[in-house]
């Protein structure tokens, strides 16, 4: 199905531009309330955001748009992705808004949306919503606009919740933590959780000024967290993304651990408590050959989907598993969240360093990863490089030259003008020199 504003993780561009204007924000707002208004209740959305400048001016739209609809709105103001979904529950809301542009620099800003049970919204009611964005919306009468309040103590709710599924037998006294909150919408909500838990914190990252969100810092950017870590002298690094649904670990050596590892961890962790539900893992297609390797080996099942949380959420959901994710650091545990919670992975991380007594080197290197290359290639938004045949044949000699000892995924990005080329395998030559060739062949039709 195409669609025209909405990517893989909701509406995304540069702010400012369309579609990431504010015109475009209240049409959104509108558009999604006419869509979940049902019913004679009072019907609320409740409106998170990151720590991007843009984000005062997309919020402000937003609720002007909601409002217009009759619609009631609720700020909650800089709070991670999750947080926002678990309120939008819990506050028994008809819809709950994140604005972000998750890992992206600040110029960037992004509209996720959430259903009233707190997941992503579908694929029909993205399209319905789009059609909607393109009619004239239905204001309601005067008496009937919404009203908007701020709520102030959203963090102390969000914080108690990510720390109930810490073991309650458990504390962190003694470990020494450093957490990387890439300036983003885990400021304040991350450290506070991982010290009131016992831990010894260093935070980094933590110094939003609208411009600086993931700039050199997070889980994008782990140079400045590996440096600390080891200067520290820390237990283990903890780096989180501008909208905290995505987690990497820096171990005590300062050496990077991504999600493929941590889903390896908690997987074979919760199969031995008995917790592990579809007897296996979700993962995305560009997750390590060396993952579903050692998942087998502890009889369990790896079980793919196209790129994207959204995706993997419906696999976890249609298949029974509770625990999914991607490389980048999504990992969705289902029992306690209905999207990807940084926060919350980094606590089941941190709960198997207590009990094993090992260190995160250890601890956190299941598998050895197959050799793998991702480059990325840009291109003009209009073109469509993977359909030019010399780019179709680049891909069918790589494919032929992999048969057997490894894997190719190319894919144009959901959020960004960008052909994503990854390949793996067993000859980490012959994977630079497959990846180097497709890419020259997508920038020579790009």
């Amino acid at each position: 199905m195409t669609r025209k504003f909405f990517g893989t993780d909701g509406i995304r561009g540069r702010t400012n531009t369309m579609p990431m204007t504010a015109q475009m924000a209240l049409r959104v707002g509108q558009a999604a309330g006419a869509h979940f208004v049902r019913g004679d209740h009072r019907h609320r959305v409740v409106i998170g955001k990151d720590t991007r400048l843009s984000g005062y001016m997309m919020e402000s739209a937003l609720v002007a748009g909601f409002t217009s609809v009759g619609m009631d709105v609720v700020m909650v103001g800089p709070m991670p992705t999750p947080a926002v979904a678990m309120l939008a529950r819990s506050m028994r809301a008809d819809l709950g808004v994140m604005i972000s542009a998750s890992h992206n620099p600040y110029e960037d800003n992004g509209i996720k949306l959430f259903g009233p049970d707190g997941y992503k919204l579908s694929d029909a009611d993205e399209a319905a919503i789009e059609a909607l964005i393109e009619c004239q919306p239905k204001l309601v009468a005067s008496p009937d606009i919404g009203r908007a309040r701020r709520i102030e103590d959203a963090r102390g709710r969000y914080i108690h919740a990510a720390k109930m599924t810490f073991p309650e037998h458990l504390r962190l006294d003694g470990l020494k933590v450093v957490v990387d909150c890439a300036n983003g919408a885990a400021y304040e909500v991350a450290p506070s959780a991982f010290w009131e838990l016992g831990a010894d914190v260093t935070a980094i990252g933590v110094s939003p000024d609208g411009l600086n969100i993931n700039d050199g810092c997070g889980s994008t950017a782990t140079a400045l967290l590996q440096r600390t870590v080891t200067e520290v002298g820390a237990h283990i690094g903890i780096a989180l993304d501008g909208d905290a649904d995505r987690l990497i670990v820096v171990d005590e050596k300062g050496r990077i651990v991504d999600g493929d590892q941590l889903m390896a961890l908690i997987a074979s962790s919760w199969r031995r408590q008995g917790k592990l539900r579809g007897n296996g893992v979700v993962a995305t297609v560009m997750s390590n050959l060396g993952l579903e390797r050692f998942l087998e080996s502890e009889g369990l099942t790896l079980e793919r989907t196209k790129v994207g949380d959204r995706y993997v959420l419906e696999a976890m959901r249609a298949g029974g598993f509770n625990v999914g994710g991607e490389q980048s650091g999504h990992i969705i545990l289902s029992d306690y969240a209905t999207t990807g919670d940084g926060l919350v992975a980094a606590l089941q991380v941190l709960a198997e360093l207590v009990v094993s007594g090992r260190p995160a080197s250890e601890l956190l290197r299941l598998f050895d990863p197959l050799p793998q290359l991702l480059k990325n290639v840009r291109f003009d938004g209009g073109a469509a490089p993977l359909e030019a045949g010399h780019v179709q044949a680049a891909i069918a000699s790589a494919e032929a030259r992999l048969s057997g000892t490894g894997r190719l995924v190319i894919r144009k990005s959901g959020t960004e003008p960008l052909i994503r080329v990854m390949a793996e395998g067993e000859d980490e030559a012959l994977v630079a020199e497959v990846v180097d060739q497709i890419c020259e062949a997508v920038k020579a039709a790009a």
